[in-house]
């Protein structure tokens, strides 16, 4: 028997197939999502992206919700923020088959409730995975399963309930009308832009959504190919913009785009071919949010830009800090009712897409505020670039706890220092360079998580080679911990 342990993330389902997964699994992670996910709507919407394995496993998710009486309605191929409109559109939850920017091997699960509001291991995926487990154990209808239900729910939920139906239908143009109603290009200036869908789902939504007389778009590897064969569909890797960047300068374009996998994370290039940072477009963002929405919340998670909050601020909103993770960022937008919530890794969350996070909307944000002024991006950027910061920097140790625990007192030593636990453990300098870090553990692997900023760079550097030696120190006298 399959266990999923390996496999249901804290957000999601990811493994290889078939190794760790197959079409069995994911007929019974439709048998578990009709239970826990469609409830009385008796309703699910599923889509799913272009690796090879995609199609198979998504039908096989559909012949398993039906088999419980919950009618299906198929979108087919689409991005992951397609699906998040289908399911706020249709208040319906959904699944969207995708491993991201993992490589071809690869598949998972993103799992939504209706209006795309999240999923995650505390709001129904630990669920999910029992049911499943309990359904490809052969006791999907066993005591386990009763002791949770109500004698209407197991009638309900039943095998021998009458079969619902699949429906397909063809969200797209749905879509990209929906985000035309948030984002307006008309009347901007005429703009040359590069786009890089890393023959990912991009390359299926870009067509649709860019479809527009001012702009036009040099299309870079649009070929649905779930193998990847030019690069891995992580923008977040300045390798794999190489080919964007250099784009961008031949055609003179005005911007370039690279999205990832399932095209819900965006990265902007400038027309000078510099990749521009995550959290300069998160500052750029909240303050075009704001501008139609005066005092609103705009949540950043801990490892943005210290220039995020003070912009947010100086623009009359209120910075809400958070950790890092989707679920949570969606959380805290609910809770303060956040226009906008963007994050370190490129995804950005907008209130009027359900909270749910759009590489798409984010760009559209960028060719409008580009298209409306006569400078190039790089200037209009400038402003919100205010300190140097490192990337993520991952260091392999045996005792995460302990070697955390280490670097927080050789730095709680010194003068003008603040400490939070907020996620994993972040040093701010109070005084004057201004230099912060957060160093923190990964949920999956062996490893802390370095990011640092500085107020220059010199400063940053400093501060990131201090921190990466004593982390190697740590580990080196401790290797076996």
């Amino acid at each position: 028997m399959r266990e999923l342990e390996a496999i249901v993330k804290a957000y999601d389902v990811r493994g290889v197939v078939p190794d760790q997964w197959d079409v069995d699994v994911a007929r019974a992670f439709g048998v578990a999502a009709a239970q826990v996910l469609a409830g009385d709507d008796r309703s699910l919407v599923v889509g799913h992206d272009m690796r090879p394995t995609s199609p198979a496993l998504s039908a096989a998710f559909a012949e398993g919700a039906t088999s419980r009486g919950v009618d299906v309605i198929v979108i087919g191929l689409s991005s992951t923020d397609q699906l998040y409109y289908a399911s706020g559109a249709l208040d319906l939850p959904g699944a969207m088959f995708t491993a991201s920017h993992n490589p071809a091997e690869y598949n998972g699960i993103k799992f939504c409730r209706r209006g795309a509001a999240p999923v995650g291991r505390d709001t129904g995926l630990r669920e999910i995975q029992q049911l499943t487990q309990a359904e490809l154990a052969g006791s999907g209808r066993g005591s386990w399963v009763s002791r949770l239900q109500t004698a209407d729910e197991r009638s309900f939920h039943s095998p021998s309930r009458a079969p619902g139906r699949i429906e397909r239908r063809d969200v797209l143009s749905d879509y990209a009308a929906y985000l035309h109603g948030l984002v307006d290009l008309h009347g901007i200036r005429p703009l040359t832009v590069v786009v890089d869908a890393a023959n990912g789902m991009a390359g299926h939504t870009v067509p649709a959504v860019l479809d527009a007389p001012e702009l036009t778009v040099v299309p870079l590897y649009f070929e649905l190919d779930g193998t990847f064969p030019n690069h891995e569909a992580n923008p977040i890797e300045p390798g794999n913009v190489a080919d964007l960047r250099r784009a961008v300068l031949e055609h003179g374009a005005d911007v370039g785009l690279a999205f990832d996998g399932d095209a819900d994370r965006c990265v902007v290039v400038d027309e000078r071919g510099d990749i521009v940072s995550p959290s300069t477009l998160t500052a750029l963002i909240a303050v075009r949010e704001l501008r139609r929405e005066p005092g609103s919340a705009i949540v950043h998670n801990l490892i943005t830009s210290r220039a995020v909050p003070e912009i947010v601020a100086e623009h009359g909103g209120t910075p809400v800090r958070t950790r890092v993770g989707h679920s949570l960022i969606k959380q805290h937008m609910a809770e303060t009712d956040a226009v906008f919530g963007g994050e370190h890794s490129a995804h950005f969350y907008f209130r009027h897409f359900w909270r749910a996070d759009s590489g798409m909307l984010a760009a559209l944000h960028v060719l409008a505020a580009v298209g409306r002024t006569d400078d190039g991006l790089s200037s209009l950027l400038a402003p919100y670039e205010r300190y140097v910061a490192s990337g993520e920097l991952n260091s392999r140790v045996g005792d995460t706890a302990g070697t955390l625990a280490a670097v927080e007192s050789t730095f709680a030593a010194r003068p003008d220092i603040g400490i939070d636990h907020l996620d994993g453990l972040t040093i701010e300098h109070t005084g004057s360079p201004m230099w912060w870090f957060n160093l923190r553990p990964s949920n999956t692997e062996p490893l802390l998580r370095l990011n640092v900023e500085g107020a220059d760079r010199a400063t940053m550097e400093r501060v990131r080679d201090e921190v990466l030696g004593l982390v190697k120190d740590l580990a080196t006298a401790n290797p076996d911990a």
